[in-house]
């Protein structure tokens, strides 16, 4: 890994590294925010000084830095202790044709999923980014808990948290999601990027569906929460179809916790105003020994 960067925040850390990706075959970019007193660790590192994380997922067009800048999720960490992991969203300079031509395809376009297609295939593979080659860095060289880990994403990334969080009940023990593009197969982004990434055959689309793999039953997630604005533009434009995970959570009899926001849109504006929400709604999930309550949490911000 490469130290690209370090700013104090909030008496903690944010630190922004690169490594050589054998999985997406390029440079990859990610940061992490270190609360006061956690500090980078080798492997080997006691589990009981280890601390809970939440790793983001970002949105089209986004790199990890869009989170670090605009969430303010910093506060929140530092006064809970925990561990923020943001990878980016795609490769990046790989050379296929095509890769820099639309905002929803290609660069800052993964859509988390491992593309099976020419040429898509060689390099765009971010589920197994995710879930193998990432956790296994910052596993090794933070003192992150893995039995301690939640996940959570915006609009893209709230689609990735979902999914992998569905798919992977074993790496992670919380999900929540800010306005996720919900039943991808069903939606002119879902359906583009599908198409590309997959092939035409929508059969094979149903492991990266949330709504699918609910309503196929494989998952052991028992609890999600969702942040929806109700002035959020991609909601009036059936992209993000909170209605059809509703219903799958219903008949599946998972609980949903899904809050629609009067009047905020799509922006980070309104994920700034929801994040310690929902690093307090993960700190209850994980149990974490050193995990505080949300009371605590906000007297904290307030005393600040």
């Amino acid at each position: 890994m490469k130290l690209l960067e370090t700013n104090k925040c909030f008496d903690g850390v944010w630190q922004r590294y690169s490594h050589a990706s054998a999985v997406c075959r390029c440079e990859m970019t990610f940061s992490v925010y270190l609360p006061p007193g956690c500090n980078a660790a080798p492997a080997g590192n006691p589990s009981k000084d280890r601390k809970p994380a939440l790793l983001w997922l970002s949105g089209l067009t986004c790199t990890d830095q869009n989170f670090v800048q605009k969430a303010h999720a910093a506060a929140a960490a530092s006064a809970a202790g925990c561990i923020l992991l943001v990878p980016d969203t795609s490769p990046r300079g790989l050379g296929i044709a095509g890769e820099d031509e639309r905002y929803d395809l290609g660069t800052g376009a993964g859509f988390y999923v491992d593309a099976t297609q020419a040429p898509w295939r060689d390099g765009y593979q971010m589920f197994s980014y995710i879930s193998e080659e990432f956790l296994a860095l910052v596993n090794e060289h933070f003192p992150v808990s893995p039995a301690h880990l939640g996940i959570a994403g915006h609009s893209m990334g709230g689609h990735g948290a979902l999914v992998l969080a569905l798919r992977r009940p074993d790496l992670f023990r919380s999900v929540s999601a800010f306005a996720p593009i919900s039943e991808p197969s069903q939606c002119d982004w879902g359906r583009r990027a599908f198409t590309a990434y997959l092939g035409s055959d929508d059969t094979d689309w149903s492991q990266y569906d949330a709504c699918s793999l609910i309503r196929k039953g494989t998952t052991g997630v028992s609890r999600i929460r969702v942040e929806q604005g109700s002035a959020d533009n991609f909601l009036e434009q059936g992209e993000l179809r909170p209605e059809a995970l509703q219903e799958a959570c219903e008949n599946a009899g998972i609980e949903l916790d899904y809050h629609l926001r009067q009047g905020y849109d799509h922006s980070y504006f309104f994920i700034q105003t929801f994040i310690a929400d929902h690093i307090s709604y993960h700190l209850e999930q994980l149990k974490h020994p050193d995990t505080i309550n949300a009371g605590q949490l906000q007297t904290g911000l307030a005393s600040r």
